[in-house]
């Protein structure tokens, strides 16, 4: 392809304001001296904005661009969600270090999850409208700069602030993200491009383990929030560099839609982490589920009335995008349910240590990881219904040999089963996710992306919740067989949705087959 054929905004970067307004104002206030004349700052922004052009002409020219949005999206969702694991396991020290209580500290982990779940909506919509490179890049770059800001936290206040705002804006790199790889891929490459997504979103928490224990045992959990600054920056730089902005739509924010569909998740979100944590008395339980109730009651009321609505409703009357919405929401119940319930058998069962049973559960996310990039493959040769169902199916029966493992006390069965579970998501995943976009117009991606994440997420607390609150009621090794075939249920839901997708074409099927890579 030559510079003539591609888009105005390539060849000509004065045509693309997003990028010289926010090199002009990232000047204007740096203290660092620029060349003092406002002719002589132009030409250098000129000169920034033609080179980034013709990076991207040259990747255009060579077919290669669609998988450098790619890296540059995976490299932002990595750098934003690889420090769980580690802050998890170190919630000790950091309580000890604040001499607060572990019941305290832990909403470092329950207070960004409680409220990025309630933003993703809102920065989904907010690309739609206003440009997914822009609110990615927003996002993005003040969660590089809260990331730092973590390190210097004085008291267990701060830290959960600091993490809360860095999950909120780096939810950013959730449904923009998705919806600017979308942008560049066709409908029939998306599944194979949701591999690698998935794979990266597993793997990310695992890698953050294994490479960030040592580190953190050795020089302090603040030590994470550094490189996670420094990894940051650096993917944030490649995102400058290689995205382009996506269409723009003048309409108006539906405000009102916002803040009840808000209301609705704040209120789901926070009963089922009562009833999980047995936190909240019944009267409370009972407000946090009316508020839910209310809050999704207007939500719909709201959008029907809508002229341009946060969700269309009409979406959900379509196979392609309900189908897989269930199957996901009841697949993260399943796999996020049986992930919480697993250490007890290890602990428990067997007697293990925690590092040895933490050796022993990354085989789950290796083999997730791992199964992913087969799972796009798979979805793009035979279909994404048939991969989504071939998926499911193998995560219920490695939740049923769980099941069945545990209750007879064998290791190695339930090693297998790991594997099973993780394989079973990994081949699952990618088609659900690409099944959605395919399902919405070009100009919805954002807000597509952002409900598919945010239902998985209600659907992990449920499944977390379902299955402690069995474990909890009858414990020992029978609380633990019964949980697991509660999984294995939820499992099976997925299936039964997943089977509900649309059936592609004998004739897309092939052309997707033999797509070029």
């Amino acid at each position: 392809m030559c510079p003539s054929e591609l888009p105005p905004s390539v060849v000509d970067p004065t045509r693309e304001p997003t990028f010289r307004a926010a090199m002009e104002s990232r000047l204007h206030r740096s203290s660092v001296a620029v060349p003092g004349t406002d002719s002589e700052r132009t030409a250098l922004l000129d000169t920034l904005a033609r080179a980034r052009a013709s990076t991207i002409a040259r990747l255009e020219a060579r077919g290669a661009y669609p998988n450098w949005v790619l890296l540059a999206a995976l490299a932002g969702m990595f750098a934003t969600t690889f420090p769980v694991t580690i802050l998890t396991l170190s919630l000790g020290t950091i309580a000890r270090e604040f001499q607060t209580s572990e019941t305290s500290i832990a909403w470092v982990i329950s207070a960004p999850m409680l409220l990025s779940a309630v933003a993703l909506p809102l920065l989904g919509k907010l690309g739609d409208l206003r440009g997914h490179r822009r609110v990615f890049l927003v996002g993005f770059s003040g969660a590089t700069v809260v990331a730092a800001a973590t390190a210097t936290a004085w008291d267990a206040g701060s830290l959960i602030a600091f993490r809360t705002l860095a999950a909120i804006l780096g939810g950013a790199t959730q449904p923009t993200a998705m919806a600017l790889i979308f942008s560049v891929y066709p409908p029939e490459r998306r599944v194979r491009a949701m591999g690698w997504w998935s794979m990266t979103g597993a793997a990310a928490p695992a890698l953050g383990l294994v490479a960030g224990g040592p580190l953190v045992d050795l020089l302090g959990w603040r030590v994470v929030f550094v490189f996670q600054a420094l990894l940051s920056a650096c993917a944030l730089t490649l995102a400058c560099v290689i995205l382009r902005e996506t269409p723009t739509q003048n309409v108006r924010f539906d405000v009102r839609g916002a803040l009840c569909l808000a209301l609705a998740v704040l209120g789901s979100m926070a009963l089922l982490a009562g009833v999980r944590d047995l936190a909240l008395s019944s009267g409370a339980l009972v407000a946090c589920g009316l508020v839910a109730f209310a809050g999704l009651s207007a939500f719909i009321a709201v959008e029907r009335r809508t002229a341009e609505p946060l969700l269309p409703l009409e979406f959900f009357a379509r196979r392609g995008f309900t189908a897989p919405i269930l199957s996901n929401a009841f697949m993260s119940a399943a796999y996020m349910g049986a992930f919480v319930i697993a250490p007890f058998v290890l602990l428990e069962q067997f007697g293990f240590s925690i590092s040895v049973a933490a050796g022993i559960m990354l085989m789950r996310t290796v083999s997730l990881s791992a199964s992913s990039p087969l799972g796009g493959s798979l979805g793009q040769r035979i279909g994404q219904r048939n991969s989504a169902l071939l998926g499911s199916f193998v995560l219920m029966l490695g939740l049923v040999l769980m099941s069945w493992a545990v209750g007879q006390g064998l290791l190695l069965p339930v090693c297998i089963a790991l594997v099973l579970q993780g394989v079973g998501h990994g081949l699952c995943l990618p088609s659900l996710t690409a099944s959605i976009s395919n399902a919405v117009p070009q100009e919805d991606l954002g807000i597509a992306s952002a409900a598919n994440r945010l239902t998985a997420q209600l659907g992990s607390a449920l499944g977390i919740t379902a299955l402690t609150l069995v474990y909890a009621s009858i414990g020992a090794t029978s609380g633990l067989v019964r949980a697991f075939w509660v999984a294995a249920v939820l499992a099976g839901l997925s299936c039964l949705s997943a089977g509900f997708m649309e059936r592609a074409d004998a004739h897309s099927e092939a052309s997707a087959s033999g797509a070029p890579r």
